[in-house]
């Protein structure tokens, strides 16, 4: 077997098991809380709405809380329900979304598309860079499995070429560069339609499997989350 042939991406960052009734549900409340979190930063409702608004979410997690306790061991730790720019079931995640290219170039490649909102502006009209370095994370971080030995992030280049705008389907194509030993490099760049807007350099540094399970093994273990 050559080492293209063991890449990992299909077991880390795409479902190995259908997602649940329940799954379901978390997914659409999740969509529910990102609107509710653009509807509220962009919001002039009156003072009485707003109060409305607020006994609402009060109600709403309380019955959240009660539904599903407090132990941060039984949430499904799939990569793609918990990452926090992809993820189905995080509302912090924009979110955006992969494919993999197994036939693009001698690894295969990533592509990701993402749309960016109002919660997510820095210039006006257009995306806070400190968010385009996390996407670039975030597809580099795929794009280094395709090694068959994935790691952590050593170091992590942004160029910044042209304003990223807000409301628009930006497309972003990640892929290995070279592997030197232990050092996983990587190079991804992401596009309004023609136009380059950034581009990242990414330095991973592969990791034992015993590690991994070592980590997954002390995130499960530890207490439930804080209120």
């Amino acid at each position: 077997m050559t080492e293209k042939e063991t890449f990992t991406f299909p077991t880390f960052h795409e479902r190995s098991v259908p997602l649940t009734d329940a799954d379901n549900a978390r997914i659409e409340l999740t969509q529910l809380t990102r609107a509710l979190i653009r509807e509220s930063f962009v919001s002039t409702a009156s003072d009485d709405d707003m109060q409305s608004a607020i006994d609402a979410v009060r109600t709403a997690i309380d019955a959240v809380k009660r539904a599903t306790g407090r132990d941060v061991g039984a949430f499904n730790s799939n990569f793609l329900d918990r990452s926090p720019f992809m993820g189905l079931m995080n509302p912090l995640a924009p979110p955006m979304s992969a494919r993999l290219d197994p036939d693009d170039g001698e690894w295969g490649s990533v592509h990701c598309t993402v749309t960016f909102t109002e919660p997510f502006e820095g210039p006006p009209g257009h995306v806070h860079g400190g968010f385009l370095a996390g996407i670039f994370d975030e597809i580099l971080g795929q794009v280094q499995s395709l090694s068959g030995r994935p790691g952590m992030t050593g170091k992590l280049s942004i160029s910044y070429r042209a304003p990223t705008p807000l409301f628009t389907e930006l497309h972003l194509r990640g892929w290995i560069e070279r592997i030197e030993g232990r050092k996983i490099l990587t190079h991804a760049t992401l596009h309004n339609g023609g136009t380059l807007c950034c581009e990242a350099d990414g330095l991973f540094i592969s990791m034992r499997e015993d590690l991994r399970h070592l980590l997954q093994k002390g995130r499960d273990a530890k207490p439930g989350r804080q209120s």
